[in-house]
């Protein structure tokens, strides 16, 4: 295990864009905690933590603001046999889209494990477990996933174990699991989702939630031999400023800016808001 030494970090520009509040008439709508969005920002795809994939449009203004959004498939994540999971095994927590369409899914619960589907529709294949993810806390496993430019996915759990411990990275490529790096550790904010932005750089959403209302928090990191460096944060709401974020997309919009896409999880509490924002990076 590498522990990646980061001596400070520095404060980056992100500004609200926009954002929208969702109110889908589809049976089990909420609950979504991984995002993904397409190149030019249009299309998203997004997953619930009762194991349903929504794929849809994202209609822009003008300004190129987000002004609406229209679902145009949904399915159930479904098993190795394309059955559709009870729930305790469908907690699906995080989502990375290979360039070819191959969709890669993390799940937390008492089988923490990451799985693979052609597309949408398809029966789910293994990847292989890596020992450690055994040991994860029932409700506090692979929230995040992400996979960059090389086809390699990474994986961290909710939790460190201590507010002074790192959080394990876990990344599989060649057909093996290693923790090539863990993220520090700043305050009580936990991660909760992450993705590889264009410009390589590794993006990372954490929250807290104070017991009335959330906090949120991204941070970008530029990844070297053995660990992290640069260690930014771009956004640190006030509690209240959103709800439950946490899943992100980093995408560039046409002006050249680095866009951050997030989504809420309202736990299908009706007195929670789905809500769906864009920030754009301007430093």
């Amino acid at each position: 295990m590498v522990w990646a030494f980061v001596p400070a970090w520095a404060f980056a520009q992100a500004e609200f864009v926009g954002g929208l509040t969702l109110n889908v008439e589809l049976d089990g709508f909420g609950g979504f905690s991984g995002l993904e969005i397409s190149e030019n920002g249009t299309t998203f795809t997004t997953i619930s933590d009762r194991g349903r994939l929504l794929r849809g449009q994202i209609l822009r203004d003008g300004e190129g603001g987000p002004a609406d959004i229209k679902v145009t498939r949904t399915d159930w994540l479904t098993d190795t046999r394309k059955r559709r999971m009870p729930r305790w095994r469908g907690d699906a927590e995080g989502l990375a889209i290979r360039e070819d369409g191959r969709i890669f899914v993390s799940f937390e619960g008492p089988e923490a494990r990451v799985w693979t589907y052609r597309g949408m529709g398809s029966e789910a294949a293994w990847i292989p477990r890596a020992d450690v993810f055994r040991n994860l806390q029932v409700n506090s496993g692979l929230e995040a996933l992400a996979i960059d430019a090389n086809g390699y996915l990474y994986t961290t759990p909710e939790r460190s174990g201590q507010l002074d411990r790192p959080f394990p990275v876990y990344r599989y490529r060649r057909g093996r699991w290693d923790t090539p790096f863990t993220i520090p550790r700043r305050g009580n904010l936990l991660p909760v989702g992450m993705d590889f932005g264009p410009d390589g750089k590794l993006y990372l959403l954490e929250r807290h939630f104070g017991g009335l209302s959330f906090t949120s928090r991204v941070r970008r990191f530029t990844l070297v031999a053995g660990g992290l460096s640069d260690e930014e944060v771009l956004i640190d709401s006030p509690p209240g400023r959103h709800t439950n974020l946490e899943g992100i997309a980093v995408w560039r919009d046409g002006n050249g800016l680095i866009r951050l896409s997030m989504i809420s999880d309202n736990n299908f509490r009706g007195f929670l808001p789905t809500e769906y924002v864009e920030y754009s990076v301007t430093d």
